[in-house]
């Protein structure tokens, strides 16, 4: 059961920012820090993507464990009221973001997928070394990848598999 009736959930859950999240926000700028440039939300390409390097042929997209459904993640979590709803959304949200990464791949643009959980927190050495792996993935030619999930170093057979479970 909710704790707030639907028109002040309604209100609270349309303040929920898009654009500029706290985890993306860290990402931009410690890539700037290293030197990288970058475009934002791309509204021409497949998903609008949350950072695009053109340079490298690169999408990223900062996902919300919550939202996007980081499988495994403790931010995943489910709402306890109107299960039905949110499943279908949920679904819905990882249909979308699998399509897009497909349209992505078929139009030759490599493709990083960074769950919020590995920027999100004091753990300063987390957040880093996540970083340290976007950059070794954007200095790679690994076509996709998802940060924590994978290690870049492995990737073999991670685009198939994304292919074949549609």
């Amino acid at each position: 059961m909710d704790t707030v009736d639907r028109a002040t959930r309604s209100k609270i859950m349309s303040k929920v920012g898009r654009e500029a999240t706290g985890p993306e926000m860290k990402l931009r700028k410690a890539l700037f820090a290293r030197g990288f440039r970058y475009r934002l939300n791309v509204k021409k390409l497949p998903g609008s993507p949350d950072i695009v390097l053109p340079k490298y042929k690169a999408a990223i997209f900062v996902h919300g464990c919550f939202w996007h459904r980081h499988e495994g993640c403790k931010y995943a979590t489910m709402p306890k009221s109107r299960v039905e709803f949110w499943t279908k959304k949920f679904e819905d949200n990882v249909a979308r973001d699998r399509r897009n990464v497909e349209k992505l791949l078929e139009m030759g643009w490599r493709v990083l997928v960074v769950w919020e959980c590995s920027l999100k927190g004091k753990d300063t050495g987390k957040v880093e070394r996540t970083i340290e792996e976007v950059v070794r993935w954007l200095k790679s030619d690994v076509r996709f990848a998802e940060v924590p999930n994978d290690s870049i170093d492995d990737v073999s057979g991670l685009e198939e598999k994304l292919l074949d479970d549609s």
